[in-house]
């Protein structure tokens, strides 16, 4: 029998970057699957804080195991901005445009770009909240290149790499993401729980 995990997310993306990392004999599912449509609250200051408030509104409203994660862009010349708020960086809504324009705009002239993207999960299970956390190392670029991927991926190039997480293909992201590598964390843990 699979076991039912729901992923608290309405991100089309990310959805589409987790459910191919995650094994066979869980069956993962969505929001709007179990009929949730409102729109969680993320007032918490830290990626932690924010990923478990998503877990435990689901947990608690309807009762099913769950996981949610929140990302954070970290930039060493920013203060480690813009962080917690990397979805809503220039305005509350979610315009990754405006974003990106706002980091480029603040970095301008300043010569250390490094950066790196942290993915925090949440997860509970039975009752219980344990964490996963990925990070990938890797420098914003000047100007916007790819049109895949989501979110500031188009400046931001990983350590060892000449591309941009926009200009690669899914598959090869998800080789290297901080998302993938909290969800290996994750698999892991469950894995280990059958």
């Amino acid at each position: 029998m699979k076991h039912e995990l729901i992923i608290a997310t309405n991100n089309a993306h990310k959805l589409q970057e987790i459910q191919p990392l995650i094994p066979d004999h869980f069956e993962i599912r969505t929001l709007k699957q179990i009929g949730c449509t409102d729109d969680i609250p993320e007032t918490a200051d830290t990626l932690e804080g924010n990923a478990l408030l998503k877990a435990r509104y689901i947990f608690d409203k309807y009762g099913f195991d769950c996981f949610a994660d929140d990302t954070g862009l970290e930039i060493e010349a920013l203060n480690g901005r813009p962080g917690v708020y990397s979805a809503r960086y220039a305005t509350d809504g979610h315009d990754f445009e405006a974003n990106i324009d706002k980091v480029l705009a603040e970095l301008n002239g300043i010569e250390n770009r490094k950066a790196r993207f942290r993915t925090v999960i949440a997860l509970i299970l039975d009752g219980k909240v344990s964490y996963f956390e990925g990070i990938v190392n890797g420098n914003i670029i000047k100007e916007r290149k790819g049109s895949a991927g989501f979110g500031y991926d188009p400046v931001f190039v990983p350590e060892g790499h000449r591309q941009t997480f926009a200009e690669m293909s899914l598959a090869k992201k998800n080789k290297i993401s901080h998302r993938a590598r909290a969800v290996a964390g994750l698999v892991d843990f469950l894995t280990a729980q059958k």
